[in-house]
């Protein structure tokens, strides 16, 4: 692949042993990659020069994670984030989401779902679907979503959800046109940590189908990925 054309990476890190094994790796995976030990010299490289996407840890000396991203954010800069963490608590990884990372992976994890997650948020950038996250208004087909006052309409009507559905449904128009299974939406969104038979999501789908007029057989914006999980299906726009 032509260095020119290779999306730009930078790895915030703190752990030698991690940047030593995940840089080259990102980089045998079609990415330009940067290292920074930690959160202060990280946001001197995006300082010196922007990249197309942060993979940042969340515990570091001087400057952790979750205020790196502040600062980023503060800056008005909306380049993708994705965190890594060790720390499991549910409002940890809601409140850093809530912050403007863009997405989170707990450690240990998989290299190769981290470059799945990297692709994924790089597409959503690419289509324009970055400016998503400050938006107060969502809007897809004649759906829209006010984050803000935490309310529905479709066609002008306003409807009526439960608070986990509509967060549900935010959480899938924030990442439109990806496949989220079962166990990532409860991980994030119900704080489930460990494998578990819960229909809870299932059971939300369900509301937003029977609200939305929509059908698992014909969907127009829930569509169920079989074995895998759910997407949203249409565009999604900042209104």
């Amino acid at each position: 692949m032509d260095a020119a054309a290779r999306p730009r990476i930078l790895l915030v890190d703190d752990d030698a042993a991690i940047t030593a094994a995940l840089g080259p790796f990102l980089e045998r995976s079609g990415f330009d990659v940067r290292i920074a030990v930690d959160g202060r010299e990280g946001l001197a490289e995006v300082e010196r020069d922007v990249p197309d996407l942060v993979v940042c840890d969340v515990i570091m000396p001087h400057v952790d994670g979750r205020e790196f991203v502040r600062r980023v954010r503060a800056r008005q800069l909306w380049l993708p984030i994705i965190l890594l963490t060790q720390v499991g608590e549910s409002w940890e990884r809601s409140a850093a989401l809530d912050e403007g990372a863009d997405d989170y992976l707990n450690k240990p994890f998989d290299p190769h779902e981290l470059i799945s997650r990297i692709r994924a948020v790089l597409r959503r950038t690419a289509q324009g679907a970055g400016s998503l996250r400050t938006a107060q208004h969502l809007r897809a087909l004649d759906l829209t979503l006010d984050r803000t006052a935490r309310r529905v309409w479709r066609d002008g009507v306003e409807l009526t959800l439960t608070p986990k559905a509509l967060t549900l449904l935010e959480y899938l128009m924030l990442h439109p046109q990806e496949v989220h299974t079962r166990e990532r939406l409860l991980s994030t969104l119900w704080g489930f940590d460990f494998a578990t038979s819960s229909r809870a999501v299932d059971h939300r789908v369900a509301e937003l189908r029977r609200v939305l007029g929509d059908s698992a057989g014909d969907a127009r914006f829930i569509e169920t990925a079989q074995s895998l999980g759910y997407q949203f299906l249409p565009t999604v726009a900042a209104g």
